[in-house]
């Protein structure tokens, strides 16, 4: 059984790996964009939702210990 603390745990440690994540994506992509090159694109866009996605993996990991 997923308990309280888990789920806020759960919560915290998405946003926190997220942020980091796609803040970092978004700094770096930022940074080659201002320099000129065209390849921080890629790096800048896809930040916020590469943050997120760690949040659903590890949604995943912790719905895996449910019973069925």
């Amino acid at each position: 059984m997923v308990t309280r603390s888990e789920i806020l745990i759960l919560g915290l440690t998405a946003g926190v790996i997220g942020s980091l994540v796609g803040g970092m994506m978004l700094g770096v992509g930022m940074g080659l964009i201002s320099q000129g090159a065209h390849i921080g694109w890629l790096l800048a866009l896809p930040g916020a939702p590469a943050g997120g996605l760690i949040g659903l993996l590890l949604a995943r990991r912790l719905a895996r210990q449910l019973p069925e």
